[in-house]
């Protein structure tokens, strides 16, 4: 799967994760207005994808590093924690994109890796079937 295809996944990821969760807006943003509701939160999940794409591959290595001893003690509990700010900083780098408090975000994080995974299976299926 190539690049623009995951971040089409992930933001149709956002879109559902925020839709199940009521302490998560997708909104208007700096970048995108239009008279349609529905495209801009589309492009605010696509900002957002892109977004955590980017924390995701730079930061969330480093943090990983820095506290793989209390990693290590909580059995590899503390990468919620880690996911779960990653999403709070996306949160405020992108307007538009509201998060109501940890608890929220933490469980934003958790039901979007699942909803991704579960999208990304589906996509991997079809790529399979287009390959035969």
């Amino acid at each position: 799967m190539n690049f623009i295809n995951k971040i089409l996944i992930s933001a149709l990821a956002v879109i559902i994760t925020a839709y199940f969760l009521s302490g998560v807006t997708l909104g208007n943003n700096q970048f995108f207005q239009s008279d349609s509701i529905e495209l801009n939160k589309f492009v605010t999940a696509l900002l957002v994808a892109i977004v955590l794409a980017f924390l995701n591959t730079i930061l969330k290595p480093i943090i990983t590093i820095l506290s793989f001893p209390i990693t290590i003690l909580t059995f590899g509990l503390f990468l919620l924690v880690i996911n779960t700010v990653i999403v709070l900083l996306a949160s405020k780098l992108v307007e538009g994109f509201v998060i109501s408090g940890f608890w929220t975000a933490f469980w934003f994080s958790v039901l979007l890796s699942i909803v991704n995974s579960i999208l990304e299976w589906f996509g991997k299926d079809k790529e399979k079937d287009d390959n035969k």
